[in-house]
């Protein structure tokens, strides 16, 4: 059937993507605090660009494409002649490989960077992806399969969980290639589901896929400029114990 090849193509090629990127990474050792900016421009590996392109193109092209729309109407009547019922695991999915990037630390699995630049990255990707999302969620006009609302187009979930599937790699994959299988494996799990569940066509997860993906790498892109501070910079921490005549609460700040 069309949505098996369809779907299996989709998921071998977002499980490749560790191989692709793996020996273009960008390291993240300091940089003179003289080095001009389009040096930095220069250490970006632009082939990085070529997996996340292909898959925006495609969400981009299925817009007006009037065959890949006829293939988001197929596997959307495949999906929902075989459903019996939704699973919601990827309203949490979507969130594991950003959670894990960190949580992983309290089993002694050594993340590659510190948890300063971890933060970083984490950060600035999730920034760039949300804002993306909501830009061109805002604008578009495309409908969810289940016609709930007009702003399908790109997946949302697909995009957090693409940026939380990078991170993973990006922190462990000089341990082992199965880090960035498993984190790969879990975001492409994410954007079937949200097929499966009707809430987005083929294309919104491509598109939501791409999305991700670049927000990461350009958050990887510019981790440098983070290690440019001098290394005796030191990070404080204040937590402010408070009660409000019911509960205890524990606030703080971070300065970097």
């Amino acid at each position: 059937m069309r949505f098996k090849y369809a779907y299996l193509l989709l998921l071998g090629y977002l499980m490749g993507l560790p191989q692709i990127s793996h020996g273009q990474h960008i390291t993240s050792s300091p940089i003179d605090s003289t080095e001009k900016r389009p040096a930095l421009l220069k250490r970006i590996p632009y082939t990085q660009l070529l997996v996340p392109a292909g898959l925006m193109t495609y969400g981009i092209i299925a817009l007006e494409s009037h065959f890949l729309i006829s293939q988001n109407q197929d596997i959307r009547n495949e999906l929902r002649e075989n459903i019996d019922r939704k699973f919601s695991v990827d309203d949490f999915s979507q969130y594991l490989g950003t959670a894990s990037i960190f949580a992983l630390d309290a089993f002694g699995i050594t993340a590659k960077h510190t948890l300063k630049q971890r933060l970083f990255t984490a950060a600035v990707s999730n920034a760039i992806m949300t804002s993306t999302v909501l830009s061109i969620k805002n604008t578009g006009t495309v409908w969810r399969p289940d016609s709930s609302a007009n702003n399908s187009f790109p997946s949302g979930h697909t995009a957090t969980a693409f940026v939380g599937a990078e991170l993973f790699w990006q922190e462990y994959r000089d341990r082992s290639l199965w880090y960035g299988v498993a984190g790969y494996a879990v975001a492409t799990g994410t954007g079937f589901f949200r097929m499966y569940n009707n809430k987005h066509w083929l294309s919104d997860v491509a598109m939501g896929a791409g999305i991700g993906i670049l927000s990461t790498k350009i958050a990887y892109w510019l981790l440098p400029l983070l290690d440019r501070k001098k290394k005796n910079d030191k990070t404080n921490y204040m937590f402010i114990p408070s009660y409000n005549g019911k509960q205890f609460i524990i606030g703080g700040n971070i300065y970097f």
